[in-house]
């Protein structure tokens, strides 16, 4: 491990709070983007559809990558690849601030995934070693979680200020002094690595699951758009291939990427199932709520970025109750709490949205929706760690936060293509019926597996 549990009070502290802070920065960036969409779209000569590209290029290469940076970290040193993550973060950062044209700024937010990629498992598997599996490590995961929800929905603030005062290139330039900050941490807080290799790189495991996940995601996008076309149709059995491909290597592989025999760890499975529907429903809700603060009731950057506060406050009140709740009734329990929260709010949110109400009649499901992100979001990779080997942390939280990013990425394909076709009430209602298959995975999970009587 980097850093072990024996470390003074003060400094594990402190390694948390940094460990939460690198979480923010690539949580951030999800919903930075959002406010400043339609200033790139108009600046950069993006078309309406293609403008999504800029969120799901980054989930796309995030979700493909996490697999192979979740192993990286565990054969390499974790301190070692969240630095490195970081400082292609920052380099990619500076791309997408100079862009002036399309494919300079997919290029910028593709490779800030695969920086992202490195950095999430790395904290991530941290978390988990860092701190006894209990209530220890369920707190800890509480602060982590706090601040990536959080950045989630503070991303979409700071969003609308930034474009506000400075354009949208502030919502690249702004990620360099983060970034300064966390290294500055990694190298002060964090001990030198000491790697146990215990295998090698499964490079056509990475291959296939990065371009199959891709290519799903394209495929569904333009499906939405254009129809089955010969081309997308070819996409979609070129996906369906790689991906039984991948499953096939990994079964094979002497160093997978995803050890299939992890997935007999009831908690690691039965949490991934979870996190699928929440990334592709729940998550990708501020989306759509984004378009409708400036689409619809004609808000400013700035106005839709304040819109946000008052989610960003509640994620936050649900942090903390989730911890509460796994310790007093079990993962399970709370997962079903959040999620269930999550479908009433998603319902709620699109009522409102369907009968043409102000920011005032979007309250309440605000509010509900809110207080199952915050529920959920540290509950379901609560579940993913539990169980898991120490050496193996880094593939589980690979495995767990893989199946997060590959959910936002085609639920966001889906829902566009739903909004497009039908509004964007009809995409939170659907968004509210994926959340149940999310709360239907959890019925799964051991009954009181997080649960502690101390």
């Amino acid at each position: 491990m980097t850093v072990t549990r024996t470390r003074p009070t003060r400094l594990i502290g402190l390694t948390l709070a940094l460990l939460a802070f690198s979480n923010l920065i690539t949580s951030l960036d999800f919903t930075i983007i959002y406010v400043a969409l339609p200033h790139i779209g108009q600046d950069i000569g993006f078309s309406t559809h293609g403008l999504q590209w800029v969120v799901s290029a980054y989930a796309v290469f995030y979700g493909g990558f996490l697999l192979l940076g979740g192993r990286m970290a565990d054969l390499l040193g974790r301190r070692l690849i969240l630095n490195t993550g970081l400082l292609l973060f920052g380099a990619a950062s500076i791309l997408g601030a100079l862009a002036t044209s399309p494919a300079p700024l997919i290029i910028a937010r593709v490779t800030q995934g695969i920086g992202a990629a490195l950095v999430f498992p790395a904290t991530l598997s941290l978390v988990n070693t860092v701190f006894a599996e209990g209530r220890d490590r369920n707190r800890a995961l509480m602060w982590w979680a706090l601040a990536g929800a959080g950045g989630l929905s503070l991303g979409a603030l700071l969003g609308g200020l930034l474009t506000h005062a400075f354009g949208w290139q502030a919502v690249f330039w702004v990620n360099l002094p983060l970034v300064a900050a966390a290294l500055i941490g990694t190298f002060t807080l964090l001990d030198a690595d000491r790697p146990q290799v215990r295998g090698s790189f499964d490079i056509p495991g990475a291959i296939t699951g990065t371009l199959g996940a891709t290519l799903l995601v394209f495929a569904i996008a333009q499906a939405g758009e254009a129809g089955l076309t010969p081309p997308v149709a070819v996409a979609g059995v070129l996906a369906l291939l790689l991906l039984a491909g991948f499953v096939a290597i990994e079964a094979r592989s002497r160093s997978p990427l995803m050890p299939l025999r992890l997935l007999a760890n009831r908690n690691l499975s039965a949490g991934t199932l979870v996190i699928i529907p929440f990334g592709a429903a729940m998550n990708t809700v501020m989306f759509f709520l984004t378009l409708y603060f400036q689409d619809v009731l004609a808000y400013t950057a700035l106005q839709a970025g304040l819109a946000f506060l008052a989610m960003s406050l509640v994620i936050a009140a649900g942090d903390f109750f989730s911890e509460r709740l796994m310790h007093r009734f079990g993962t399970r329990t709370t997962l079903i709490i959040g999620l269930g929260a999550g479908v009433i709010g998603n319902v709620l949110l699109a009522a409102a949205m369907g009968s043409g109400g102000s920011f005032t009649a979007l309250l309440p499901g605000v509010v509900v929706y809110g207080l199952g992100m915050g529920i959920v979001f540290p509950a379901m990779f609560a579940a993913t760690g539990t169980g898991v080997a120490d050496h193996e942390q880094g593939t589980a939280s690979g495995m767990a936060s893989t199946a997060f990013q590959v959910g936002i990425a085609t639920g966001l394909a889906v829902l566009v293509a739903v909004a497009t076709a039908w509004g964007l009430p009809a995409a939170v209602y659907t968004a509210a019926g994926g959340t149940v298959l999310g709360l239907l995975a959890a019925l799964a999970l051991p009954a009181r597996g997080q649960a502690q009587t101390s």
